[in-house]
């Protein structure tokens, strides 16, 4: 279940894969967010699996599985290209991404236009509600210039901001393969791939799912930036009564099903 691929700059990551029981009707390369890892979408992935999908799922390098350089990357694009580059190991995929890692399912379409069938963004990071304190962001930009590998904390410690189901929120607080700091550096690129995303143009099918209660994902802002910069096909779902981590309702099927339908929707094209 749990495989292991090198980039090309040397990095070993880890990742989660999950194969159906027939031939599968495609591929699914599922991505997570800046605090969370593999380990909290295991439902989800076995749902597509069960679905008939072959679901691999990347813990990013330095988070979840991935303990060397821990909260670093030396760029966004490298991230990204760790992505295309497992992705080229085999057959043109679907991407699934969640909160901020659905920034970097877009920059991957950006960079490499037509690398996936499509992205499935589940309340995606590209508009945040959530940013460090003022002093916080000073810090990290003189951090950067003199210590870029100076770590600062996640402003994501409250696990209310991702969920109201209590059991969950206990789940998060004691995950140790949370990640809760990240260095100067990477906080700084990831404002950079905001940067830069603001002049991408999307032109695969796109699902959108938002969750109505969310505190950390911009719901208004993230619909205005599809509308600008997803030419293609778009399907927006909105779940009212949802917080951010989707997976983490109390009964997220109906969700799951959302997905498989939307992927099952371009299946013809997917082959």
């Amino acid at each position: 279940m749990i495989h292991t691929f090198r980039s090309s700059d040397g990095y070993e990551w880890r990742y989660r894969r999950y194969e159906p029981s027939q031939t599968p009707r495609g591929r699914i390369v599922y991505l997570h967010g800046i605090q969370s890892h593999g380990g909290w979408y295991t439902a989800s992935s076995e749902y597509l699996a069960r679905a008939g999908y072959l679901v691999e799922f990347l813990d990013r390098r330095g988070s979840g599985l991935n303990q060397i350089a821990r909260g670093d990357a030396p760029s966004w694009m490298r991230l990204v290209d760790d992505i295309s580059e497992f992705i080229r190991s085999g057959p043109k995929p679907i991407v699934m991404a969640v909160s901020w890692g659905g920034k970097l399912a877009a920059a991957l379409e950006m960079r490499y236009p037509g690398s996936t069938h499509g992205l499935a963004l589940l309340t995606p990071g590209l508009r945040a509600q959530v940013r460090p304190p003022l002093l916080t962001r000073i810090r990290i930009g003189g951090a950067w210039m003199f210590a870029p590998w100076r770590t600062f904390p996640i402003p994501l410690d409250d696990p209310a901001l991702f969920t109201a189901n209590p059991a969950r929120q206990v789940y998060i607080r004691s995950d140790e393969q949370s990640l809760r700091r990240a260095t100067a550096r990477f906080l700084i690129e990831s404002v950079r791939l905001d940067w830069a995303l603001d002049r991408a143009t999307i032109t695969v099918p796109v699902l959108l799912m938002l969750a109505g209660r969310d505190r950390i994902t911009d719901n208004l802002r993230t619909k205005e930036y599809a509308a600008k910069h997803f030419v293609g096909k778009t399907k927006l779902i909105e779940y009212g009564d949802a917080s951010h981590t989707l997976e983490f309702e109390p009964n997220p099927s109906p969700i799951f099903a959302d997905v498989a339908c939307w992927m099952e929707s371009i299946t013809p094209v997917v082959g």
